[in-house]
């Protein structure tokens, strides 16, 4: 297809450099906070374009470009890879094992790295300051809030943020917009029931930890079907369910593990505070006790920003076919912790189609997962016109 705008013709003379960078992120995957190999590698490329990267806590990356007065806008891309094996059978697949670009972080790093090749080579234009964020530790939902703990939304003081997350499923080069709760927040949870063990023929001298443990997941159901608002989305799931180890024999403990996900903040702490309530009320119903242990690997709901979604829709009709971009109404159960930034200033977040053919069966996490990288120059041109045209409408 052929592009008119200045930012899509240059990202697509650049498309061979963004899938090189991709497939060497590709091949070197590096998980959680461990993602110093990947920051350098981006500092130097930053660098060779005229930048001034600073490493964040040795594992992120940060750098600005443009002019000191105005407004700033930050612009996000992920780095790190999800712990698992590998199996697309791509030439370039994970040289690590156990480690695995299968949720298409390469692809928004490179993609980012494009960006900001194209807004040095067209600093003078810029009608403010574009501050470059790549974070590690998406996926356990600690990067985003290991960067804000840096300073990241600081000096420069960011106004604005943006976000783009491609996708597996959808159309290549379908730009999805959102408005509103767009990603769920994500909560998991430990519950641990101490009874008291013995024989299973004399339960009356035990505290059946097992019984206790129906009963609470019971008891969680009402949750959903009693304490949550007509419309309103909340979910709790139990996703294991653990205790003894024989037929005859009434173990001391018991251990539940589940998850909660809302798009609503005040529904999530809800949810939070009741489900302990009930599971330390049941069991102490029943002469056990309950302790409820939430993981740090947490993250709240993200919810985009409307303005900068009709600012995104409006504009990038400017440089894409109308068909290409798409106003999204509604949400996605995923979790996302560039919620965080979100929380802090307007975000936009845009969801990219990066599908090999229509089909496709495979999508984020499965160990098969294929993306398209033709997708790359939309990206790295949709990140540096949308952060142009913002600055320039927001001065």
């Amino acid at each position: 297809m052929e592009y008119n705008h200045i930012f899509m013709k240059r990202a697509y003379e650049i498309a061979e450099e963004l899938i090189q960078y991709r497939r060497h992120f590709h091949q070197n995957p590096e998980v959680g906070m461990n993602t110093t190999s990947t920051a350098a590698f981006v500092a130097e490329k930053l660098e060779e374009m005229g930048y001034d990267p600073q490493l964040v806590n040795e594992c992120g990356v940060t750098a600005t470009v443009g002019k000191s007065e105005g407004k700033v806008l930050l612009l996000r891309a992920d780095m790190d890879a999800l712990p698992m094996q590998e199996d697309s059978g791509l030439e370039f697949a994970s040289q690590v094992p156990g480690a695995a670009h299968c949720c298409g972080h390469d692809l928004h790093t490179a993609m980012l790295l494009g960006a900001a090749r194209i807004l040095k080579e067209e600093e003078s234009s810029l009608e403010g300051t574009v501050k470059l964020m790549f974070q590690p530790a998406e996926e356990n939902m600690q990067g985003a809030r290991a960067m804000i703990q840096a300073g990241i939304l600081e000096n420069p003081t960011v106004d604005a943020a943006m976000a783009i997350h491609v996708n597996s499923i959808a159309v290549c080069g379908r730009l999805l917009v959102f408005a509103g709760p767009t990603c769920a927040s994500s909560d998991l949870f430990k519950i641990t029931i101490k009874g008291h063990g013995g024989h299973g023929a004399r339960p009356e001298e035990t505290v059946d930890p097992l019984n206790v443990m129906a009963h609470i997941h019971t008891a969680l159901q009402e949750l959903q079907a009693r304490e949550l608002r007509a419309g309103e989305t909340g979910v709790l799931t139990i996703g294991c369910m653990k205790g003894g180890s024989t037929y005859n024999v009434i173990p001391n403990d018991a251990v539940m593990m589940g998850t909660i996900r809302t798009y609503n903040k005040e529904i999530r702490e809800m949810l939070i505070t009741r489900m302990q309530e009930i599971a330390t009320g049941v069991a102490k119903v029943f002469r056990a006790e309950a302790a409820v242990v939430f993981s740090d690997n947490y993250t709240i709901p993200l919810v985009s920003d409307k303005d900068m979604a009709v600012f995104a829709v409006d504009s990038l009709k400017n440089i894409l076919p109308e068909e290409q971009v798409l106003p999204m109404r509604k949400s996605f159960p995923g979790s996302e912790d560039f919620a965080f930034i979100a929380d802090k200033v307007p975000t936009l977040f845009i969801v990219l189609g990066a599908t090999i053919q229509k089909g496709v069966e495979y999508g984020q996490h499965h160990p098969k997962v294929r993306f398209n990288e033709e997708c790359l120059p939309v990206g790295a041109a949709t990140y540096a016109y949308l952060a142009s045209e913002w600055l320039r409408n927001n001065k």
